[in-house]
């Protein structure tokens, strides 16, 4: 999809500068309509991926299961907060003061039509709601609930793919055409470029921290646990997909040092709910549309989207958009944010995707790294032998 996007937005920044009115006004009537079939799905997205996902992790929880998920919840929050910290000391000296958001300016330019498609919950009514079911599957052991929903999450994923995946390039279009035409487009490009650096070097340090963790509990060289993973994090950057990327994350974590048993769980496991490199690039791009378009971005207000984003992206794997996708919710519920604002952090999300899963996965090499050490201590300790590290330190 990401040569779709390049192109609504090359197209849209030069079209905008030569179309009539008539004719901006027409795509505004289009992106209107699907922005209200947007809002209508999105606590459907919700309840249709967050509900069954969560039944899945609780239903074999073990020990394991709850100190790998533990560590990738806890990693993934770091990383948004990595993000928000660097983001609230340095965008405000990179955004200027007059650029303002660019949708709230296009507001001059009226559909021609209004449809409205109310939802039926709200973002926050829908993730409780899928928490509640989600928890009561998994307790419960409910296979005709559980079945239900998992066949619910089918036909969502399938609305995404058929009815949102393929017009989104055309509402983006509509959306940078609009702030074109406003004036606005230039200034948030550039706005938006000087962001994207350094979501790239905060990539790198997300890795480099991750690694220094691992090689310093597992008594190894950092460095070269970093380089063993080298492979895994070509092939992500090349695919775009931790699924696709499982089978080299595996082997490069197995050369490691870490055995069979722990590489075979954690890095599928991982692959699902470890997304630490997605969450920054969604804190700092979301933070920078807050800083432009006036809306709040202190500590509470970011630290309560993180955290919930951070369960939401659970639902990321296998789902066209992936994170951005799961992140409707959170950044409509929590920050405020109106269909455009979501379009333009799905639009930059998926310019940066690869990037992004190449640090997810990378990460999963290093968590796996952990939770050998842990899980190879606990079972020395259970029976009485002095704790030996496997290999010898680098």
């Amino acid at each position: 999809m990401l040569p779709r996007i390049v192109i609504a937005i090359v197209m849209g920044v030069l079209i905008g500068n030569v179309l009539p009115e008539v004719w901006v006004r027409i795509f505004v009537t289009f992106n209107y309509v699907f922005s209200q079939f947007l809002g209508f799905l999105i606590p459907l997205i919700i309840i249709g991926l967050v509900t069954p996902a969560i039944a899945d992790i609780g239903r074999s929880a073990g020990r394991l299961l709850l100190l790998t998920v533990g560590l990738a919840y806890a990693d993934t929050i770091v990383a948004g907060l990595l993000g928000y910290s660097v983001g609230s000391m340095i965008f405000p000296q990179l955004i200027d003061s007059e650029v303002s958001m660019a949708v709230e300016k296009a507001d001059a330019l009226q559909p021609f039509f209004q449809l409205e498609i109310p939802a039926i919950l709200d973002v926050m009514a829908a993730l409780v709601s899928s928490f509640v079911v989600g928890i009561g599957i998994a307790y419960t052991d409910s296979p005709a609930l559980k079945r239900g929903f998992t066949e619910f999450r089918t036909i969502i994923e399938k609305t995404i793919q058929v009815a949102i995946i393929p017009l989104l390039p055309l509402y983006i279009f509509g959306i940078f055409l609009g702030m074109t035409y406003t004036g606005e487009a230039y200034s948030i490009i550039a706005v938006f470029a000087k962001i994207i650096c350094i979501i790239f070097l905060l990539h790198i340090v997300i890795m480099v921290y991750e690694f220094l963790i691992a090689g310093g509990l597992a008594r190894k060289n950092p460095l070269r646990l970093l380089a063993n993973m080298l492979p895994a994090y070509l092939t992500a950057l090349g695919t775009s997909s931790s699924a696709a990327t499982i089978p080299v994350t595996l082997r490069q974590t197995k050369k490691n040092g870490v055995s069979d048993e722990i590489a075979s769980f954690c890095v599928p496991l991982c692959a699902t709910i470890h997304i630490a490199g997605s969450m920054m690039k969604i804190t700092c791009c979301a933070l920078t549309v807050c800083m432009i378009g006036g809306l709040p971005y202190d500590l509470p207000v970011f630290l309560h989207f993180i955290m919930l984003l951070g369960v939401c992206m659970v639902a990321a794997p296998g789902v066209p958009g992936g994170a951005a996708m799961a992140a409707l919710g959170p950044l409509a519920g929590v920050l405020g944010f109106n269909p455009d604002a979501q379009a333009l952090i799905i639009a930059l999300y998926i310019a940066m995707d690869s990037f992004g899963t190449a640090c997810n996965v990378t990460g999963d090499g290093a968590l796996a790294v952990i939770i050998d050490k842990l899980h190879r201590k606990s079972a020395n300790n259970k029976n009485g032998q002095p704790n030996v590290v496997a290999g010898s330190p680098d």
